[in-house]
């Protein structure tokens, strides 16, 4: 089984300790000034302590509407292009009729 080791990155320190359920992998965990950041499967980098410390900034998701559809017509609305029961839609020459 494997040990727990401790090691400093630049400004962080960096606990690999074995993995739960695992008898060769180790968990990476990143502290700052005895803070935990987060920790990783993978032996990190200092960009990625980096990253931990402070992530970028995410955009805010834009919500996809459901409800509004533009053109399409309401539930009562005549029908104002003169069609003679054919199915509206692209033309397929390979179509049956």
């Amino acid at each position: 089984m494997l040990e727990r080791k401790q090691y400093k990155l630049g400004k962080y320190d960096i606990v690999a300790a074995p993995a739960a359920g695992s008898m060769h992998m180790l968990r990476y965990t990143v502290l700052l000034n005895g803070k935990r950041l987060g920790a990783l499967l993978s032996v990190p980098t200092e960009s990625d302590c980096k990253f931990l410390e402070a992530p970028p900034k995410v955009p805010p998701l834009k919500i996809f509407s459901v409800t509004f559809r533009p053109g399409r017509p309401k539930k009562d609305a005549q029908r104002s292009n003169g069609e003679n029961g054919e199915s509206s839609g692209p033309v397929i020459p390979w179509s049956i009729k």
